[in-house]
């Protein structure tokens, strides 16, 4: 039986081995430096084709940008995808008193940026990426950003008095999430990413007033096509996650799909030399074409 440790570190190594791919075309969709959304042209020519907009994970935290998926989103655009990789803000570099990792997200900034950036997208694709179908757009998230694409895709049955809630649904095909950190409550029970997710709520004691607002699982049912594609050996964000989320659909009377892959931890998702992430390219497409 292979070491973990080792299958993970291997994993993480060859994820993190591709060069960074700079974007057909970038746009602010703010002020701030990381209010930015990178465009990527279909590698195959097509004139028209749907819009995957893909958002980074990195537990939120400051070190983790949206460069280490640039592979991936690379990886869509040679399948004949659109896409828009979206930057936000995550938290302080500086760990809080006490503690030893990167601060998890802003609040509520990391909100507001997502928020901002979906509503942006189509009318920033229709000038810097003439080839988006932006009636066909699929909304894909890695961990983290698998967290923030469910979040993003139930701004609709967002409490009445929050600031990012949606009068009807977004014009998406469906969700991809990949590995998202999909339930609150499982992942802290887990301790996901070091504690990660009461970080990015400001703490314990403004947990339980905020988590309504902000976990995928508390947000159901949202009436927009959702899978998840998980492995089956992630030790960063276990797959016990994702099946929660999927029985708290079930509960409120919605079917997600969930695919686990035997023999697959955290990364290859979004590792084009994974055969993982070939799945992933599948799942994507069933939803956009």
């Amino acid at each position: 039986m292979p070491d973990p440790a080792a299958r993970d570190a291997a994993e993480e190594a060859s994820a993190f081995s591709h060069p960074a791919v700079p974007p057909d075309a970038s746009a602010a969709y703010g002020d701030h430096p990381d209010q930015v959304v990178d465009f990527y042209a279909p590698r195959d020519g097509r004139t028209r084709a749907p819009l995957v907009v893909a958002l980074h994970g990195g537990a939120w935290r400051a070190p983790y940008d949206r460069q280490h998926l640039t592979p991936f989103v690379d990886f869509l655009a040679r399948r004949g995808f659109a896409v828009a990789s979206v930057e936000y803000r995550r938290g302080s570099d500086i760990p809080r008193q006490g503690g030893t990792s990167p601060v998890a997200g802003r609040w509520p900034e990391t909100f507001d940026d997502v928020a901002a950036a979906l509503d942006a997208v189509p009318d920033l694709a229709a000038v810097h990426l003439p080839q988006a179908d932006t009636a066909r757009i699929v909304l894909t998230g890695h961990s983290a950003g698998g967290h923030l694409a469910l979040w993003a895709a139930a701004r609709h049955v967002l409490p009445a008095d929050s600031p990012w809630r949606l009068p009807a649904p977004p014009a998406l095909r469906g969700v991809v999430a990949l590995a998202p950190i999909a339930h609150f409550g499982r992942a802290v029970e887990l301790g996901v990413c070091g504690g990660a997710v009461t970080e990015l709520l400001g703490g314990e004691a403004e947990y339980e007033r905020r988590a309504p607002h902000t976990d995928p699982a508390a947000l159901l049912p949202t009436g927009i096509a959702t899978t998840i594609v998980q492995g089956r050996e992630d030790t960063d964000v276990p797959h016990t996650v994702a099946e929660a989320y999927a029985d708290a659909a079930a509960k409120a009377g919605e079917e997600v799909g969930l695919t686990l892959l035997e023999g697959v931890g955290h990364f290859p998702l979004i590792d084009p030399a994974a055969d993982a992430c070939a799945v992933v390219s599948e799942e994507i497409a069933q939803l956009a074409w």
